[in-house]
């Protein structure tokens, strides 16, 4: 063995020993870290079979990233370009200690025909490189992570894929030796270069010089991405793909249930990033930052504090830094998350809308709302630190049952004269309506309720009410952070609930049937429970429901964020309304999943909206652009909001939720 040969074996052993210690000392920390943060997790691993589908899908289909076309695209052509290299880099790094280590010679079809690949895809990684750096450049979206991170890792993939493609053309320079693999002919795209660059020409000596250089600077570039990837923004390489493992299977989501009754809690929510749970950090570890939860975030789009990808951001921040107390146990010396000059403060928290756009276009399945909510709860529980205007919503809901603070013996006032039975009455109703405070209080609502009412007797629909017996389904305090309150109104609810165990439970409030639906079941009530825009869709399917063949004329749809990206009801609610309008419906830019929020969820309904514009006002503005004469809703929020989004811009749109549209489509 040549002196040279020797001398190789050894620096790339003691490389490879290096690098991939150093590797691995890191990962073991920041999996320490993971599972030394206090907070406590319901998740467990079910379902492995459907997850091992979700990763293939999702992962290696990229089903996620493509839902961006162009992005999704070169990222895709990046992704198995790079995974292609890698075998090939892994082999060259085992020749490099062991010159006698020959795939080829071992497996030569198969080896030549994945190089014959990976030097194809490998070139679709330059060209995917090239669209990033066209975007970054030129396009610049601004919610885009425009950093030296970001470049440097674009510098290190190029580097190593153009290595990679100067290897693979010296190898078929390289002189044969007995038994050795013959790289002539196996490389469409480093053959082609070859003839192009003229190498044939160069001396033996020069092409020993030009492979050992290339090798050398792959070697060392792959390397040194191995080590510094744990440390920076590219750390979703090794955490995303588990994080898609371990994501929730369905798009119908609880948010956290504290139990307020545990005397071992000394704090509730989120005060400390020490009291995350290692679900809560392998998201952050997952976080690519590749903004597309700011695109869609409406706070974000309508210039307030919040994006979900900078919280995101400032979370890891706030851990890594927090480490070394937190590994030593020293959890007394972390500071709270909102604090003063911290990037995370009551602004961004408030901001937040609950439309979970950031969950629903993440494509690592980052679940940025407990975050948000839990941080809320703290803050609201612990620090009794809240929008002031929260305050009386919070008195009129504690005292009152309703966040308007009317008298709860005056819910069912609404429904005078109406012929609309108590569920006292008619226990056997075959549908309990939940008509919920907005249906039963707020002027807009009660107009909403009795259409619905109509209809439902229109029908022939055996269905009762609970009146003074219902209650706050609770989602407004749970979504602010006061689950103290929430809890005591879920539990009245439930209650009352478990008493008459009703056969379905219909609502025209997309906030009352995802917390009935979902989280109502945590509290000891689970009951079949269906919103008003399927229920009437299906009325009209049965032929309970004829139309009079009036048109209503042009008529857009807004979704609920509740109905759409938290329980995935978007087509009903438009077969419905083309039903009731001889077929037509025009249709606004941002709609179904990637609807935009009206600016109702998460308390927005109570709080006044000082930062930045107005979240009802860009929706109104959508709809305006559509030149509907009527916009539709499925939710008594989202009317009010819209309704007073288009008073703003002196608009005359009407606003109808689809119990009018039908009642009057049916009349």
């Amino acid at each position: 063995m040549e002196p040279y040969t020797i001398i190789k074996s050894i620096v790339m052993l003691v490389a490879l020993t290096g690098a991939f210690s150093f590797f691995f000392i890191q990962v073991r920390r920041l999996y320490r870290l993971m599972m030394a943060v206090e907070g406590t997790t319901e998740f467990k691993v079910d379902q492995v079979g459907r997850r091992i589908t979700v990763l293939i899908t999702d992962v290696l289909g990229q089903s996620n990233v493509l839902r961006k076309r162009m992005p999704g695209i070169a990222h895709a052509m990046i992704f198995f370009g790079f995974l292609a290299v890698q075998p090939h880099s892994l082999e060259l790094m085992l020749k490099g200690v062991c010159p006698a280590f020959d795939v080829g010679h071992w497996f030569p079809g198969f080896y030549g025909g994945y190089l014959f690949i990976a030097d194809i895809l490998a070139t679709f990684v330059l060209l995917g490189f090239a669209y990033a750096i066209y975007r970054r450049t030129i396009l610049r979206p601004r919610y885009l992570t425009l950093g030296a991170d970001a470049n440097l890792i674009i510098l290190f993939t190029c580097l190593i894929i153009i290595t990679f493609q100067c290897i693979n053309m010296f190898q078929t320079l390289l002189p044969l030796s007995p038994g050795a693999y013959d790289y002539r002919g196996i490389f469409p795209v480093s053959g082609l270069l070859v003839s192009l660059f003229g190498l044939e020409t160069m001396s033996s000596q020069q092409i020993f010089a030009g492979y050992e250089i290339s090798y050398w600077i792959h070697m060392a570039t792959i390397l040194g991405f191995m080590v510094y990837i744990p440390g920076s923004k590219h750390l979703h390489l090794l955490a995303a793909a588990p994080n898609v493992f371990l994501k929730p299977l369905e798009r119908e989501k609880a948010i956290v249930t504290t139990d307020l009754e545990n005397e071992e809690l000394e704090t509730f929510g989120l005060g400390k990033i020490s009291e995350l749970n290692w679900k809560n950090v392998l998201n952050l570890y997952a976080c690519t930052e590749c903004g597309r939860c700011e695109e869609q975030c409406p706070a974000a789009i309508t210039d307030k504090p919040l994006s979900p990808k900078k919280l995101v951001h400032d979370l890891k921040v706030d851990l890594l830094d927090h480490s070394e107390a937190i590994l030593g146990g020293n959890l007394d010396q972390v500071q709270s998350i909102v604090r003063e000059n911290s990037p995370i403060t009551g602004d961004v928290l408030w901001s937040c809308v609950t439309c979970r756009a950031c969950e629903d276009i993440c494509p690592v399945n980052i679940e940025h709302l407990d975050f948000i909510v839990e941080a809320r709860k703290h803050q609201v529980l612990m620090e009794a630190s809240f929008p002031p205007e929260l305050q009386e919503t919070f008195t009129n809901l504690e005292n009152q049952g309703n966040p308007w603070g009317f008298d709860p013996d005056s819910r069912a006032d609404w429904s005078k004269g109406m012929d609309v039975p108590l569920m006292s009455d008619n226990p056997e109703a075959e549908l309990l309506w939940f008509v919920g405070c907005a249906g039963s209080f707020d002027d807009r609502g009660k107009k909403i309720s009795e259409a619905m009412a109509r209809v439902l007797h229109r029908a022939g629909v055996n269905f009762a009410i609970l009146g003074p017996e219902e209650a706050c389904n609770g989602d407004m305090a749970r979504r602010t952070g006061n689950e103290y309150l929430a809890q005591t109104l879920i539990q009245q609810n439930v209650e009352v609930l478990n008493g008459y165990k009703p056969k379905k439970i219909l609502t025209g409030c997309p906030h009352c049937f995802n917390i009935i639906k979902n989280e109502y079941p945590r509290f000891g009530a689970s009951f079949p429970v269906v919103s008003h825009a399927d229920f009437l869709f299906d009325l009209h399917q049965q032929g309970r429901l004829q139309t009079n063949g009036n048109s209503l004329g042009t008529l857009t749809f807004h979704d609920s964020c509740y109905l759409g990206r938290w329980n995935g009801i978007v087509q009903s609610p438009r077969d419905l309304l083309r039903a009731m309008n001889n077929g037509q419906l025009t249709e606004m830019q941002r709609i179904r999943e990637k609807g935009f929020c009206c600016g109702a969820g998460g308390g927005g309904m109570f709080m006044e909206e000082t930062l930045g514009k107005r979240i009802n006002v860009e929706r109104a503005e959508e709809v305006m652009g559509t030149g509907a004469a009527t916009v539709a809703a499925a939710c008594p929020f989202c009317a009010t909001m819209l309704s007073d989004g288009l008073m703003d811009k002196e608009s005359n749109i009407a606003v109808k939720d689809i119990a009018e549209i039908v009642d009057a489509a049916t009349a």
